[in-house]
């Protein structure tokens, strides 16, 4: 089992261009949002609480990012994914069409935006050598989020030691 350093690392091997880091601040939660939304039906009655396939992926992933040994992030991240989750059932509860444009059409537009990132980045997205990126995208977003606000110091140089520094990837120079 990888911890939370290795797995952000190795994303951010993927991710050093601004622009592709700005991108995944708006696709990643629009894409989690949407399977969310997507998620979010049927409701089944289990001992009198509504639950929701929705619900059991949050559970999963939440203790997945809790037992990345680092609880602080494992938190915040799970904290993020739940407030998405929570806005997901609010728009999925009206009409089958509503609910598949609203799921469907933030997590197609949440992966253009994605590809647009990419694009800058000249690289392809990290899911694509190693499935796991779909689900470090939200702890890697979230702990872009806490870096900026100068939260674990130690973690961001780690990650740039191993991937990096950020940069603005000239595609002028693109033939």
């Amino acid at each position: 089992m990888r911890n939370a350093t290795e797995l952000l690392a190795q994303y951010a091997e993927y991710h050093r261009d601004r622009r592709n880091i700005v991108s995944h601040f708006i696709g990643v939660p629009m894409i989690v949002f949407g399977v969310l939304v997507l998620l979010a039906r049927p409701v089944l009655p289990v001992f009198g609480v509504s639950l929701t396939p929705a619900w059991i992926a949050f559970a999963f992933a939440a203790a997945w990012y809790l037992t990345r040994g680092d609880v602080v992030l494992g938190l915040a991240t799970s904290i993020v994914v739940a407030v998405l989750l929570r806005l997901g059932e609010q728009v999925s509860g009206g009409s089958v069409q509503s609910w598949l444009i609203w799921g469907g059409g933030f997590f197609f537009v949440g992966w253009m935006i994605q590809f647009i990132g990419h694009w800058y980045e000249g690289r392809k997205p990290a899911f694509v050598d190693d499935v796991v990126g779909l689900v470090v995208a939200p702890m890697f977003v979230t702990a872009e989020a806490m870096f900026m606000l100068g939260w674990n110091k130690p973690l961001l140089a780690e990650i740039e030691r191993r991937a990096g520094p950020t940069h603005l990837r000239d595609i002028a120079r693109i033939a």
